[in-house]
């Protein structure tokens, strides 16, 4: 069975730099060639933030480490649509970062498998493989 996922920003990270921190399930979702995985955009603002606030270290400079990890693991970027923004706004306040918020958005507009370590993020109405 082919299944749609969408992965966490943390979740990507551990995937190319730390990948025995993901649950050996999370892994093999990703690992399993057949399934779609995709990378918000949201998440790829998150890094590019955290990168240049000096608060997230990576091998090379988002704008490259990025689109390189994306093609070498064949996951595919997920566009933040109008109509994703616009549904953070039904979101009950269960998580406050506007990122998580807006991956959660995305998960339900898509019927995404949202793949996180996020306790709170679980709390919402969305399928959600642990990692």
């Amino acid at each position: 069975m082919v299944d749609r996922y969408l992965i966490d920003t943390h979740c990507w990270l551990w995937w190319n730099a730390e990948p025995d921190r993901l649950h050996p399930k999370a892994y093999d979702a990703i690992a399993d060639g057949n399934n779609t995985i995709l990378l918000s955009v949201a998440s790829a603002w998150e890094i590019s933030i955290k990168y240049a606030l000096g608060k997230l270290k990576l091998p090379d400079a988002p704008e490259s480490y990025v689109p390189k990890r994306l093609e070498s693991n064949s996951i595919t970027a997920l566009p933040i649509a109008l109509h994703h923004a616009l549904a953070v706004s039904s979101l009950p306040i269960l998580h406050r970062d506007p990122f998580d918020r807006l991956l959660v958005a995305q998960a339900q507009i898509e019927d995404l498998i949202l793949i996180t370590a996020d306790a709170k993020i679980k709390q919402y109405e969305i399928s959600v493989l642990s990692a």
